[in-house]
């Protein structure tokens, strides 16, 4: 359980770094194409499949916010300065500075947001005053 603390988001924020750096893609590049029952097609593209992968790793982020604890803080603490980092890039980096960056970014805050707001919750229900009978 060493990657209890390991802020998930890091990943396709890495994904993106790597791609938009080394191999540099057109993110609107389709990947796939399914036929849908209405006669349309749905094109998937490169950044569509980038933004599935942080959506799902939000929910796990969302999911080991409702932890209680010393590793919890240090998740909400590292995802804070992930969110940092990204802004930060977005704001100086001119190869950051497309929508799928952008939306990256707000899981980010997402997950920075709704960590503390989860942890300020669960303080809440923690809690509470015993009445002594004198």
């Amino acid at each position: 359980m060493f990657l209890v603390s390991f802020p998930l988001l890091l990943i396709p924020l890495a994904i993106y770094n790597i791609v938009a750096f080394l191999m540099p893609v057109d993110w609107a590049t389709q990947i796939a194409s399914i036929s849908m029952l209405s006669g349309g097609e749905w094109k998937i593209t490169f950044g569509d499949l980038l933004l599935t992968a942080g959506l799902f790793f939000l929910f796990l982020e969302i999911f080991k916010a409702t932890r209680h604890g010393t590793r919890a803080i240090v998740d909400h603490l590292l995802s804070t300065l992930i969110f940092i980092g990204a802004l930060v890039e977005f704001l100086l980096v001119d190869r950051a500075g497309t929508s799928i960056f952008a939306l990256l970014m707000l899981m980010c805050l997402i997950d920075v947001a709704a960590g503390f707001a989860v942890s300020i919750r669960a303080a809440q229900r923690d809690y509470t005053i015993e009445r002594t009978e004198a």
